[in-house]
C-alpha cells in the first residue's frame, strides 16, 4: 500500500514539473511591457499637428508629443504613416494611457551604439577638419563634434614647432581645416558627448607590416622629423617614426632636446624595444657607458668631489664625471631651503656615497660639511 501511494505522489510530481516546465517556456515566448530608457519599435499609425501614434502591440499605443515633438520635428518632416521608427521610452505612466516615446533620443542612443561598434571594429572613417585649438583639432562624426588630439596625429600632420609655441602649434594645426582625413574612433563618452580620435594606425595590419621589418638591437641611421619637450622623433621611413626618449638622448642630463639637435639633422640610434606596433629607440645605447668606470672602483662609504647641476623636489643632483650623476636628498640638509642656502649650481663639494648601483646608473650622496665623515 505505502508503494503505491509513493508511486501517485511520485507521479503528481513528475505531472507538476513537466506543468511548470511548459508554464516556463510559455513565459519565456511573453515580451516584458518597456521600460523607461528602453528603446521600441513600431509603426506610424497617426501623425498629427502636434504628435505622432506607434503601434507597439501587444503593449498599446505609443505617443511623441509636447517638447519630444518639437526636439523631432526634423526627423518628423521624413517619416509617414506606415514607417516602422525606432524610439525610447521616456515614461509609462500617461493620463490618456499612452507610453511617451522620443525619437531624438533614440536616435542619439542608436548613434552612439554604433559608436561603440565603431570602436571595436576599428573602422576607418574619412572626416572633415571643422576647426582647430591649440590641443588637435575638431572633427563632425553624424551632428556630434569629436576631437582629434595633437598627440594621435600621423607624422605629416603633426606640428613640428621646434620652440613648442602654443600659438604656432595653433596656426600650423589651422592649415588643416577644411581637410579630408582619415581617422579610427578610440573612446566615446555618451554621458559627456565626447568622441575621441586618432589618425594613428587606422589601418594596423598595414602598420604592422611595416614595424615587422624592424627587430630590437637594429642600429639605425635616421632623420630627425620632430622635437618636443620629452624627446625626438625619428624618421625611420616613409610613414615611420620612432621615439628616442629624452631619457635616452645622452647619459648625461639633457633637460632641453632642442639644444642638442635640430629637425632635419642625421643621427645614429638604436632599436630598444618594439610595443604595440611603436618603437622606441634610443642614441646613448652606442655610446660607450660611463658607469662602468665605477663598477669595481666606487662603493658606499667613499668619499667623492662632484658639481651640482640642478635642483629638483628632492633634493640636488651632483655630477661626479659627465654621465654619472647622483642625488643628495633634501633631508640631509633638513629641508629644500637649508639645501639651497649650502649648495650652488655650478660648484663643486665634498659627498659621501651611500647608495651605488652602477647597473641601474643609481647613486645617492650626503653633503660633507667640513669635510667631516658622515656617520
Amino acid at each position: 500500500m505505502k508503494k503505491d501511494n509513493k508511486d501517485v505522489i511520485d507521479g503528481i510530481a513528475e505531472n507538476a514539473k513537466i506543468e511548470l516546465s511548459g508554464i516556463g517556456k510559455m513565459l519565456e515566448k511573453i515580451d516584458l511591457p518597456p521600460q523607461v530608457d528602453t528603446l521600441i519599435e513600431g509603426p506610424v499609425i497617426l501623425i498629427q499637428k502636434s504628435s505622432v501614434y506607434i503601434d507597439l502591440a501587444p503593449f498599446g499605443t505609443g505617443i511623441i508629443f509636447g517638447r519630444e515633438f518639437i526636439n523631432a520635428k526634423d526627423i518628423i518632416k521624413k517619416i509617414s504613416i506606415g514607417d516602422v521608427v525606432k524610439a525610447k521610452v521616456v515614461s509609462t505612466d500617461n493620463e490618456e494611457g499612452y507610453i511617451e516615446l522620443s525619437l531624438k533620443e533614440a536616435k542619439q542612443a542608436l548613434i552612439w551604439s554604433e559608436a561603440e561598434k565603431s570602436i571595436k571594429s576599428k573602422i576607418a572613417l574619412e572626416l572633415t577638419v571643422k576647426e582647430a585649438n591649440k590641443g588637435g583639432l575638431i572633427l563632425d562624426w553624424q551632428g556630434i563634434a569629436g576631437f582629434l588630439p595633437a598627440s594621435q596625429l600621423k607624422s605629416e600632420h603633426y606640428p613640428r614647432v621646434e620652440d613648442s609655441d602654443k600659438d604656432k602649434i595653433l596656426k600650423a594645426l589651422k592649415t588643416l581645416i577644411g581637410k579630408r582625413i582619415s581617422v579610427v574612433m578610440i573612446s566615446a563618452l555618451p554621458k559627456e558627448g565626447k568622441l575621441i580620435f586618432s589618425e594613428k594606425d587606422n589601418n594596423p595590419e598595414e602598420r604592422q607590416e611595416i614595424v615587422g621589418k624592424y627587430a630590437v638591437g637594429d642600429e639605425l641611421e635616421c632623420t630627425i622629423a620632430g622635437i618636443v619637450d620629452f624627446g625626438i622623433f625619428l624618421k625611420l621611413e616613409e610613414g615611420l617614426e620612432g621615439l628616442v626618449h629624452i631619457s635616452e638622448i645622452d647619459w648625461g642630463l639633457v633637460e632641453d632636446p632642442r639644444t642638442m639637435f635640430k629637425v632635419g639633422d642625421m643621427v645614429k640610434a638604436k632599436i630598444i624595444e618594439i610595443k604595440d606596433g611603436k618603437i622606441s629607440l634610443s642614441i646613448k645605447a652606442l655610446k660607450e657607458n660611463p658607469w662602468k668606470e665605477f663598477e669595481n672602483t666606487l662603493k658606499k662609504g667613499d668619499i667623492v668631489s662632484g658639481v651640482v647641476i640642478k635642483f629638483n623636489k628632492h633634493g640636488a643632483l651632483v655630477s661626479i664625471k659627465q654621465g654619472v650623476a647622483g642625488l643628495a636628498h633634501n633631508s640631509g640638509f633638513g629641508s629644500e631651503e637649508k639645501m639651497k642656502k649650502t649648495l650652488e649650481l655650478g660648484k663643486t663639494y665634498n659627498f659621501q656615497v651611500t647608495l651605488f648601483e652602477p647597473k641601474d646608473q643609481r647613486m645617492t650622496l650626503v653633503y660633507l660639511e667640513d669635510n667631516k665623515i658622515a656617520a
